[in-house]
């Protein structure tokens, strides 16, 4: 009976992925005719679409390592967007075989930067390194992985203290721009990817240096920065997300950019 039910869907999954190469091949196809100039957002905004859930899957291969998961997609979904910009459908026959590497390597590069730009404190770094200890004795003696309340109750610290220390996980050590892209001697390093001259370069800067700043307000409040600032919602929107009025998300955010203001202006400073 499982046998049965689980052929059709790797069948279908097969189609999926033979679908979603056919119809990106025809949208480039499309998209370098002369008459579909006008078209061309619009044909590459399937493209995005079409092959976004690829991008997340790459994401996800980095996930628990200190960074949020929403992040490492968002991260992604921008790389997807680079290469559908640079695809060269008359030098390539395969999308994905370009961009993947691409987004990999974005997603990559995020991880270096984040690990030069966040200095977590002693009490954080001991934390951490105490919670991925006490994670492994947890979960030899009770034969499954601890949840975040076993763990906390076993290291003795507060819940805030341990999300600190995961938030951490992962950001200590800066990746190698030489660290090759994988192991079969045939493709590039990390550094291979990266653009001499990239106009995208300055925002990415940007959004790492306030990447401390947002890691010192509430959980809320860098959800609604988030929404109000990446997302581009309006107040009303955000309000009606997490339950409250207009005029309260407007507090809330003049709180979190105040808080982020002095942290930055702290940094500079020191």
């Amino acid at each position: 009976m499982t046998i049965v039910q689980e052929r059709p869907s790797v069948r279908a999954s097969s189609r999926d992925r033979e679908h979603r190469r056919d119809r990106t091949a025809a949208l480039f196809a499309a998209a370098s005719l002369p008459d579909n100039i006008d078209r061309l957002d619009e044909l590459r905004e399937e493209v995005l679409l079409i092959n976004m859930g690829v991008a997340r899957s790459v994401a996800r291969r980095f996930a628990q390592r200190g960074i949020d998961l929403e992040d490492l997609e968002q991260v992604a979904c921008e790389a997807l967007v680079k290469a559908i910009r640079r695809f060269d459908a008359s030098r390539n026959h395969d999308f994905l075989a370009y961009a993947v590497p691409t987004i990999r390597g974005e997603v990559q590069r995020h991880f270096r930067d984040l690990g030069w730009m966040v200095k977590p404190t002693r009490r954080v770094q001991e934390n951490q390194q105490r919670s991925a200890r006490m994670a492994e004795d947890l979960s030899a003696e009770l034969g499954r992985r601890p949840d975040t309340a076993e763990l906390v109750s076993a290291l003795g610290i507060s819940a805030r203290e341990h999300a600190e220390a995961e938030s951490a996980r992962g950001c200590f050590h800066a990746t190698s721009l030489d660290q090759r892209l994988s192991d079969d001697g045939e493709t590039g390093d990390i550094g291979s990817t990266l653009a001499a001259d990239d106009r995208d370069l300055p925002a990415c800067e940007a959004r790492m240096m306030v990447i401390p700043a947002l890691l010192d307000l509430t959980e809320r409040e860098r959800h609604v920065v988030y929404m109000r600032y990446f997302e581009d919602r309006t107040q009303n929107e955000i309000g009606a997300d997490i339950g409250v009025g207009q005029a309260q998300v407007s507090r809330i955010l003049a709180s979190a950019l105040d808080g982020m203001r002095c942290t930055l202006e702290g940094r500079v400073a020191s």
